[in-house]
């Protein structure tokens, strides 16, 4: 089936709840085929920081839950540190389907291609228009690409304050995967941690 986009599933209703429920019938592109379930965005409808990642992980598939697993844990540690209440924050992912490949046992995270990316879009752009955050934190390329367009690039863009609208702003950093990849692990935390205290510092 070709990406078909998730406007059609979209509810005349556009509130944060008629929206959870309408994502889990989204057949927006193939990812739900094999998805367990989607995985929607959670937290504070009114939220000062929304964080937007890349898509949910083994861990958030199971659960039904976004930044559940590892990566999560990563960022929890850093928003508490950085001085941002964890609970006081809305979090989604740009993709709202885990997509993987099979490997015996285990699945495979595979990075969403551009139409993915791009078919999952208007559920995003709804969470975005309903929490309308002060301060939104891209967390990867992922989320860079679907909220700043295909020419961001986490390298040269992270840790600067972007603009979002009037009052509000963007600031991008790693996904917090990337620092459980990372060869030194305890330099990437502390970059990541910087970027955040950008975030939290902002008026």
């Amino acid at each position: 089936m070709a990406n078909i986009g998730a406007e059609r599933f979209l509810p005349e209703e556009i509130s944060l709840p008629a929206l959870r429920e309408a994502a889990r019938r989204c057949e927006g592109c193939d990812l739900y085929l094999n998805a367990t379930q989607t995985v929607f965005g959670d937290g504070v409808p009114d939220a000062r920081f929304m964080l937007v990642g890349e898509e949910p992980g083994d861990q958030e598939d199971r659960q039904g839950a976004p930044f559940v697993g590892p990566a999560g844990r990563v960022l929890d540690r850093a928003l508490e540190e950085a001085g941002i209440d964890r609970d006081a924050v809305y979090v989604t992912n740009a993709v709202k389907h885990f997509k993987f490949q099979p490997r015996g046992k285990r699945r495979i995270h595979q990075k969403p291609t551009a139409a993915e990316i791009d078919a999952c879009h208007p559920w995003l752009d709804a969470e975005m228009r309903l929490v309308d955050p002060a301060v939104t934190v891209i967390l990867g390329a992922t989320a860079g690409r679907a909220l700043l367009g295909p020419s961001f690039t986490v390298t040269r863009q992270r840790g600067q304050v972007l603009p979002r609208a009037e009052g509000s702003f963007y600031v991008a950093t790693v996904h917090p995967s990337a620092i459980l990849r990372a060869p030194d692990r305890d330099t990437a935390y502390t970059g990541f941690l910087s970027d955040l205290r950008v975030a939290a510092a902002l008026p």
